[in-house]
């Protein structure tokens, strides 16, 4: 298995961007307003896998008084990672979709502004679950062994 790519998140993001302003350009007007905090949940998520990389990290290192992690362990948490980072990736580009939407169309729709500000909480929000995800999916390496020792 190979590290996730930024190339890789990249992509998606910017897919996910270009579908949702085309899905917004045809039917916003039809949407009720977003709640202000809606993105937030994945602020959430991010703040839990980095706690369990930075867990994972110590354990995974061999400290002193850190249980051995099971390689079953490590490998649901790289899995986890993943998808969180491919979720991250496609949610940024989601918001970022509404948010250049809603810029010019602010006047226009009362819910815009409203909106504009959840897809920056949401694009924050988003940001972080992917930056926690990758620490994430970094702290689950193995360490590499140093020539000469036993």
């Amino acid at each position: 298995m190979r590290f996730t790519r930024p190339r890789d998140l990249a992509t998606i993001a910017i897919i996910a961007g270009l579908l949702t302003h085309l899905v917004l350009r045809f039917a916003y007007d039809s949407l009720p307003p977003l709640p202000r905090a809606s993105g937030s949940t994945l602020l959430a998520l991010g703040a839990v896998e980095l706690w369990l990389a930075f867990s994972l990290r110590a354990r995974i290192q061999r400290r002193p008084g850190a249980r051995p992690v099971q390689p079953l362990t490590a490998a649901r948490a790289v899995a986890l990672a993943k998808a969180s980072s491919v979720l991250g990736a496609l949610m940024f580009g989601a918001w970022t979709g509404l948010l250049i939407y809603t810029i010019p169309v602010r006047d226009e729709f009362a819910a815009a502004g409203n909106d504009l500000f959840a897809a920056v909480v949401g694009m924050v929000s988003a940001v972080g679950l992917t930056a926690a995800a990758l620490w994430l999916e970094h702290c689950c390496k193995t360490p590499t062994e140093t020539p000469g020792k036993d």
